[in-house]
């Protein structure tokens, strides 16, 4: 194995380089027969699980006759930097995202559109992008999975999300872009110094509940097109996905398909703190669009206003509203168990 980089992941940008593609729906070949992979670490993933899942991925991998670079920053924007820098380098067969969600969408942002494939091991704190493509927890079945996957030279083609801030972040993502209480929570929780973990999250939310005012908000969807409409209303979450899961399961947007060429939208009307407590739960099973204060539909592109708001999609601050969002169709080449 070989290595390029420091120490630390976290934050992000966008981008994209890589080999170029084609098809629609499975891919077949990579990169001219080339074995090299980047496998880009987040060692702090999972309270340090992806340093420990890690050796055992290359390992494997090499024992399947791939030549593995470790990819590894001092921060997301110098991984990011590292990351390109590889993939420009040398003609690669994939980009390996060893961490959470948020290692996944930032090699996300190098790899949609150029029909580079991107594959998974899991190991942060939620997996919803792993969980959506059926990849094995254990670190030495997930390098098996993608070792076949590549041997094979199929792979599954998905849409990706993308999504421009009212400051000009430009990112794609793979699962849910959301706005609203969920967002604030983030927003509160990225600024507490304690606790730690899943504590401070929860400690966030009960903070939240205290403060949050539902949002109004003005969007406009499918616009030029004869589906397009406009809403002006007070909500308190809009979810845009393009697949079903953020937050480690929960399923806000149970009726997305990662390959349809179509966005899942949800908004969550104005209810009391009470029936909001009351129907939270229900995220997690995907139940919550039976209610009659929540609205689902599709979308190809989405523009979404709210003030003081900001937009985060799989888990990762974008900006502040308003957004321009769109589906890209057929943007990811995905290594994923057939």
């Amino acid at each position: 194995m070989r290595e390029a980089g420091g120490v630390g992941v976290g934050g992000l940008e966008s981008g994209a380089v890589g080999a170029s593609d084609g098809g629609d729906g499975v891919g077949v070949g990579s990169a001219g027969g080339s074995r090299r992979v980047l496998l880009l670490l987040n060692p702090t993933s999972g309270k340090g699980r992806a340093s420990t899942s890690a050796p055992l991925a290359i390992a494997r991998l090499q024992d399947r006759g791939y030549d593995v670079v470790q990819v590894v920053g001092h921060d997301a924007e110098d991984a990011l930097v590292r990351l390109r820098a590889a993939v420009a380098e040398a003609p690669t067969a994939a980009v390996v995202a060893c961490g959470g969600d948020g290692t996944v969408h930032l090699c996300l942002q190098v790899v949609a559109g150029t029909g580079l494939p991107l594959g998974i091991v899991a190991a942060g704190t939620g997996n919803d992008s792993a969980t959506l493509l059926g990849m094995p927890k254990d670190p030495v079945a997930a390098a098996d999975a993608l070792a076949d996957a590549l041997d094979s030279g199929r792979h599954r083609i998905v849409d990706a999300g993308h999504v421009v801030s009212a400051d000009g972040v430009s990112r794609y993502y793979l699962a849910v872009l959301s706005s609203g209480f969920d967002s604030m929570v983030n927003e509160r929780a990225n600024v507490m110094t304690w606790p730690s973990g899943q504590a401070r999250y929860l400690r966030a939310i009960l903070a939240e509940l205290r403060s949050f005012k539902p949002v109004p908000y003005s969007m406009v969807v499918d616009e030029g097109l004869p589906t397009e409409h406009r809403e002006q209303k007070t909500g308190m979450l809009v979810a845009v996905g393009n697949g079903t899961s953020y937050g480690g399961g929960m399923k806000v947007c149970p009726g997305a398909l990662m390959d349809d060429g179509l966005l899942s939208l949800i908004f969550l009307d104005e209810v009391s703190t009470p029936k909001f407590l009351r129907v939270f739960p229900s995220v997690f099973k995907g139940t919550h669009v039976s209610i009659p204060e929540v609205h689902e539909h599709t979308a190809t592109t989405v523009r979404l206003d709210g003030p003081g708001q900001v937009a985060y999609a799989d888990g990762e601050r974008v900006g502040p509203l308003p957004v321009e969002i769109r589906v890209v169709p057929d943007a990811v080449h995905l290594l994923a168990p057939t």
